[in-house]
């Protein structure tokens, strides 16, 4: 007969199993509040905003990990700067804010932040998940985290106002998107050295690949274009023309595949759009219009049926029907929303 403290321990570490089994729910979106230091949690069935997780000062880029449970968010310390800004300083910047952090997304809670240099903007996680690439806006470099160690391993020179960084799908080089240079810099991910520089255009924002990681796309917010380049050479190979559908014009600026790699979405900031791009032909395919005011990060849920795009100035999430090209409904939010992914990437 077993012994009743041993069948006890059985059952707590079987409850131990069923409760490190379960995982967060991949269709539910996540969005950085620029304004509020708050992530929102929202989920797209319900139309509806579940919680907000406090994370620190002025949130904008975010990573989920390959395993669907963590969230890391790029936090920074230096003031918020509106569209409209014209002043000659802004406020001091709080360095003691800058880091990245880490949110258990079946807690929802925020469990630590580490370091991640300077005025952290983006990130993306190597294909081991061991390490996490940081832009620094404010010091032109890259930041190398290591996960494990909970330290910034290498500190790398790009570009003046690096902002979007993206590892190609195959995982050995990571690219970071220059904005005042119009340049994108490609760096090893194994020697951490720098290996090419591609030519981009006006004050290119954010980077996307292929499917099968042999093209990329660049979004360039000043030129209303989209680089493309041949990863494997790291050559440009193009560049797409958004068509234009306000008076300012088309400000390409967050991007997201669909799931099957045919559709390249493109969120057009004051534009207040999101362009189709079909990824086989590298060619402009139509424009979604009045998505929102100036959507900035945009996510795509896993059945490819739906957008999620931040519309910071109206504090607002829009859910976009993709096939009929129109807005469900706008979520409130708050916060001025930033930044946006979906659980399964």
């Amino acid at each position: 007969m077993r012994h009743p403290l041993t069948a006890l321990a059985l059952g707590f570490g079987l409850l131990g199993l069923l409760a490190c089994s379960k995982k967060p729910d991949p269709k539910l979106v996540y969005v950085s509040a620029e304004a509020s230091g708050e992530i929102v949690v929202i989920d797209p069935d319900a139309a509806s905003v579940l919680s907000r997780i406090e994370v620190g000062k002025r949130p904008r880029g975010l990573k989920v990990s390959h395993d669907g449970r963590t969230l890391f968010v790029a936090l920074s310390g230096s003031a918020r700067r509106s569209p409209a800004f014209d002043g000659p300083t802004l406020p001091h910047a709080d360095r003691a804010a800058d880091g990245i952090a880490v949110v258990d997304l079946l807690r929802r809670k925020l469990v630590r932040t580490l370091p991640g240099g300077q005025d952290p903007e983006c990130v993306d996680l190597s294909l081991d998940g061991k390490l996490l690439f940081v832009s620094n806006e404010e010091t032109s470099t890259l930041s190398v985290l290591d996960l494990e160690s909970g330290k910034v391993k290498r500190t790398i020179p790009v570009g003046a106002e690096p902002a979007g960084v993206t590892v190609r799908p195959d995982g050995k080089v990571v690219y970071v998107a220059s904005e005042q240079d119009g340049k994108v810099t490609a760096i090893d991910t194994t020697s951490l050295e720098p290996v090419a520089e591609i030519a981009a255009g006006t004050r290119p924002r954010a980077i996307a690949f292929s499917k099968d990681g042999s093209v990329g796309f660049v979004s360039n917010e000043f030129s209303g274009t989209l680089t493309t380049f041949d990863s494997r050479a790291n050559r440009p190979l193009g560049s797409v023309t958004v068509e234009a559908n306000s008076p300012q014009g088309e400000r390409p600026t967050g991007l997201a595949l669909s799931p099957d790699g045919a559709q390249l979405f493109v969120t057009t900031g004051r534009g207040g759009a999101v362009a189709v791009i079909d990824v086989a032909t590298r060619k402009f395919a139509r424009l979604i219009r009045g998505v929102g005011e100036r959507p900035w990060g945009i996510a795509i849920s896993s059945d490819g049926k739906r957008a999620f795009t931040a519309n910071g100035p109206s504090d607002d999430v829009s859910v976009v029907d993709l096939a009929s090209g129109k807005v469900e409904k706008k979520l409130p939010t708050g916060g001025a929303p930033w930044g946006a992914v979906t659980g399964a990437h």
